[in-house]
């Protein structure tokens, strides 16, 4: 960490360059896990019902490893295996210009976005932090809520396997003096879990209608683990408007029936970054424009 800070201080341009770089190699990873998390999930859910239930007529699940290390990445058309030169982050997607090498069918220009956004957002947080452990709990962080947006948006679906170690690992790194005192750790996640379960409630108990699902309870109370109670109200704020915006926009463009159900989780994790960042300023500007 030592030679790390004395980069950044000496030769910050090289630090970032360092970083952005390595990001778009955890990007690569986050392509992986945003596709196969939700799959070794639903394998683990067919094999629980097996064991409980039997078979009986489910269709039983696939068979194989398949883990986010195994099988290699192939090509969903041709089943080509993807080899090194064709794996290297935002590069090779550019050189074999979205197509697959061996059938030429086109590779979905998320992939590359992911890797993108992941290594811009990295930037930001190592450019807005001073270099040191903070930093690092910060990518770490950055990066969760990057695998959650995407899953969220795919399936409807924020992952007990990311959001649970995403709420304790806020509250171990605020146990060695993180961002805010562990108390004000403890009591955020508390909040922020009640904070949405009654909203659900209320909003069930109004309409009969479910208006968000329990895993934005849990990554609501794992921000508020890692950024305090304080930050909850700006998490929430930016959340609605971020929600209202995006929500507005899909209308407009009429890429979103009525009826069909938002994800709420991208709304949370776009407010819990900008506040990691910025959290401070905004409430200074908003009580200096209020008050």
């Amino acid at each position: 960490m030592v030679p790390l800070i004395e980069l950044a201080q000496g030769l910050p341009w090289l630090y970032l360059s360092l970083i952005f770089l390595f990001s778009l190699m955890v990007g690569s990873f986050l392509n992986v896990v945003i596709h196969r998390l939700p799959i070794m999930m639903e394998r683990a859910w067919h094999a629980e019902y097996s064991d409980y239930f039997g078979d009986g007529e489910e269709t039983p699940p696939a068979t194989g490893r398949y883990n986010l290390m195994v099988p290699r990445s192939r090509c969903p058309h041709c089943d080509h295996p993807i080899g090194a030169l064709e794996n290297i982050p935002l590069l090779s997607w550019l050189w074999l210009r979205g197509r697959c090498r061996n059938c030429h069918a086109p590779i979905s220009a998320r992939y590359p976005l992911v890797e993108l956004l992941t290594a811009l957002l990295s930037v930001s947080v190592a450019a807005a932090l001073a270099p040191g452990w903070g930093t690092l709990a910060a990518l770490l962080l950055t990066w969760t809520l990057v695998a959650l947006t995407f899953i969220d948006l795919d399936k409807m679906l924020l992952p007990d396997q990311l959001t649970l170690p995403l709420l304790w690992g806020g509250l171990l790194f605020n146990l060695a003096g993180g961002f805010v005192p562990l108390a004000d750790g403890v009591v955020g996640a508390m909040a922020g879990y009640l904070v949405l379960w009654s909203l659900y409630w209320a909003f069930k108990l109004l309409t009969g209608k479910e208006g968000m699902g329990y895993g934005d309870f849990k990554l609501l109370a794992a921000l508020g683990a890692w950024l305090g109670w304080q930050a909850l109200p700006i998490v929430l704020l930016l959340s609605s408007l971020a929600g209202t915006i995006i929500g507005i926009g899909l209308i407009l463009l009429r890429n979103h029936h009525q009826g069909k159900p938002i994800p709420f989780g991208p709304y949370l994790a776009i407010a819990g970054w900008i506040t990691l960042l910025w959290g401070d300023s905004i409430t200074r500007w908003y009580l200096d424009v209020v008050l």
